[in-house]
């Protein structure tokens, strides 16, 4: 009985201090104010990013009309946002990636592989319509902090 109370004091302590733990909002480079998100919010040792479509940064022009150009761009626009926060590609834990037409899989995949050729993190991917811009590729991550 006194094992289970010292276990149950100690999980509330943790607990508490995971929720103490600060929430703070980050502004990536090139971020376009004004937008009802922010680029990532970093709680504790964890990076939460908005997903990022191939726009130009600090603009709402994609850069490509292309998946594979999209993708590289996405993917370089998370770049920034983690560097930013002091933080890298692999650090990512994982990834989700949302396509306009599920037929741009492959190209996407052979783009996205490029930028994780190691220990690729966890990673969705899932199919739909109507991404901000007409993007035809959105890709969010979470990762470590640095």
């Amino acid at each position: 009985m006194k094992a289970s109370l010292a276990c149950l004091a100690l999980f509330v302590v943790l607990v508490s201090r995971s929720l103490a733990q600060e929430r703070q909002v980050l502004h990536g480079p090139g971020e376009v104010r004004g937008l009802p998100f922010s680029s990532a919010v970093r709680v504790g040792n964890m990076l939460y990013l908005s997903g990022q479509i191939g726009n130009v940064p600090g603009t709402r022009q994609l850069a490509d009309t292309g998946i594979a150009g999209q993708t590289r761009q996405a993917l370089e626009n998370i770049k920034a946002v983690l560097a930013s926060a002091g933080s890298s590609l692999d650090r990512a834990v994982k990834c989700t990636v949302f396509l306009a037409d599920i037929k741009d899989y492959a190209a996407m995949n052979t783009v996205y592989a490029t930028y994780f050729p190691k220990d690729p993190p966890a990673r969705s991917t899932v199919a739909g319509s109507g991404l901000a811009l007409g993007a035809r590729v959105e890709i969010e991550c979470i990762a470590t902090a640095g």
